[in-house]
């Protein structure tokens, strides 16, 4: 189901403020440090772009990866994060409506992809036909209650009619960063994970994969919120929001939030 988009009148206005804050205000924020709270398929990424950001801005910024649903409870229960990097849409709303962020601060940053992904050469069909290898005997899958990635998986395979006749082989992961742990250990000879966590910019894709088609599944609109109004935390929010920030992306196979890949 798509959710509320955010008011263009509203993110203009938050851009002007956040541009106004953190020009009034860089000097401050140089040494200090922004908690970024982030879903684990975009870590390798943040952690490129936070370098990035780092060097630009002498400001260090602190990744505490995992699940989107464990990090959105930990916000809940007061976890001191300044910005929340969720893998989907639901939790950044879920925290905007219990006036829990910075007003008017959530936006999607990037769009996530999905990808069946085996380390073997040869082993997953390129076109997805068939999805699983008679010889299959584990297939990965993040907890679909829990990830985004992992309500997406289901959404494939329910559509393929395989949900429940290959619910004996699956090995679930809490997010899709323990299913890429699975998959790339052959603990599990292939899984739904997130393309962005087996592209690099410049560099082949290592084994076998099937890039899914976005028809099959929700989109995933990977959303951010401000948590803290800290001159660190605004001007973290305004790289991700910049255009080097979004050629960065691209690099890691996620889609621009205009719809743009």
């Amino acid at each position: 189901m798509s959710m509320p988009r955010w008011p263009q009148r509203c993110a203009a206005g938050f851009l002007l403020v956040c541009a106004a804050l953190v020009a009034c205000s860089d000097p401050a924020s140089k040494g200090q440090e922004v908690r970024v709270a982030v879903a684990s398929n975009f870590t390798p990424a943040l952690t490129d772009l936070a370098k990035r950001f780092e060097q630009q801005n002498g400001v260090k910024v602190v990744i505490v990866s995992g699940s989107t649903g464990k990090l959105y409870a930990q916000i809940k229960n007061g976890a001191p994060f300044d910005v929340y990097l969720a893998a989907d849409e639901l939790r950044p709303q879920a925290l905007e409506q219990e006036g829990e962020i910075v007003p008017d601060s959530r936006f999607t940053y990037a769009v996530g992809k999905l990808v069946l992904w085996s380390p073997m050469e040869g082993y997953v069909e390129a076109n997805g036909e068939p999805i699983l290898p008679r010889d299959c005997k584990y297939f990965a899958i993040a907890n679909p209650k829990l990830a985004p990635y992992g309500r997406a998986a289901q959404e494939v395979l329910e559509a393929r009619g395989m949900w429940e006749s290959l619910s004996d082989r699956f090995v679930r992961g809490e997010n899709v960063g323990q299913v890429f742990q699975f998959v790339d250990s052959q603990n599990a000879e292939l899984g739904f994970v997130a393309y962005a966590q087996v592209k690099r910019p410049g560099q082949e894709i290592a084994g076998s994969f099937w890039l899914v088609p976005q028809e099959l599944y929700s989109p995933i609109e990977q959303q951010a919120v401000l948590l803290t109004e800290t001159a660190a935390a605004l001007s973290f929010v305004e790289y991700l929001r910049s255009e080097s920030a979004r050629e960065v992306l691209g690099g890691y196979g996620y889609g621009a939030a205009d719809g743009k890949s």
